[in-house]
């Protein structure tokens, strides 16, 4: 049986917290502060969405060279650094990925919330970012992804409606995928975008639609920002849409990093 997923978040990694809540605001966003990661020299706010899901953007009051987020900040720059998912059961479905031959590594994660409330969580991950991690909530979910007016936007997102994450090896990245989601999991067969030299595999969760994006040999065919990106910053998500009341793209000066374009509906 195919697991229970859907997308949770979207990690963009910045250099200053504020700087970027404020930028965030200017492009229409409700900005929720997150608070500080006990034991973690990291803090967040959160951009969260009427489907659920949310944009975590993260910074770090100090060095942090544990961890991969911070070393990508620092070797790349700000922008999308990883993603989750979110499972109905975070112990069955890492076992179960396990058991299909995906290797994951489970931890707990914590968040203490300015109102100092502490909330915790559950993520199971791989050692690629071409693949997501799971992050089951331990506390109620609405004690990290609040609802309400934190999820009104003045531009009117209310989604993710898309995700490109670039990969190495779609043959390789693609078994990952199904070992994650199951053998029953809508992940497409690969095929080649015409013009581009993009190799692609489409894998439908939920309400979002996921690109799975091989740029090989796509510089020479004009494979622009997916290549670009890929070559500069190796795996992962690289680009999202969201749902608004119009399609266009948002100001790449005030997204840190993140290519974010909106389609309507």
């Amino acid at each position: 049986m195919a697991a229970v997923l859907q997308l949770d978040h979207i990690v963009i990694a910045v250099h200053d917290l504020a700087q970027a809540v404020a930028d965030y605001q200017a492009l229409g966003f409700t900005v929720t502060p997150g608070g500080q990661h006990p034991g973690r020299t990291s803090h967040n706010a959160l951009v969260v969405f009427a489907d659920g899901a949310y944009l975590e953007l993260i910074a770090w009051q100090a060095p942090a060279p544990q961890e991969r987020w911070w070393r990508d900040l620092q070797q790349f720059g700000e922008g999308p650094v990883d993603f989750a998912l979110l499972p109905d059961d975070t112990v069955a479905v890492a076992q179960a990925a396990r058991e299909r031959g995906l290797a994951l590594e489970a931890r707990n994660g914590a968040r203490k919330r300015p109102d100092g409330r502490e909330l915790q969580w559950q993520t199971a991950r791989h050692a690629t970012p071409d693949v997501p991690f799971l992050c089951g909530d331990i506390t109620p979910r609405d004690w990290r992804v609040p609802g309400g007016a934190a999820r009104e936007h003045a531009n009117g997102a209310t989604g993710v409606a898309g995700l490109a994450i670039a990969v190495a090896d779609l043959a390789v990245t693609r078994q990952r995928w199904r070992a994650l989601l199951g053998p029953e999991a809508q992940v497409g067969a690969p095929f080649v975008l015409a013009g581009s030299g993009l190799r692609i595999v489409q894998v439908e969760l939920g309400n979002t639609s996921l690109v799975l994006v091989e740029p090989a040999g796509a510089a020479q065919a004009g494979g622009g920002v997916l290549a670009t990106w890929a070559q500069a910053r190796g795996q992962g998500p690289c680009a999202f849409t969201l749902r608004g009341p119009a399609a266009q793209a948002l100001d790449a000066a005030l997204s840190h990093g993140a290519a974010i374009d909106t389609v309507a509906g």
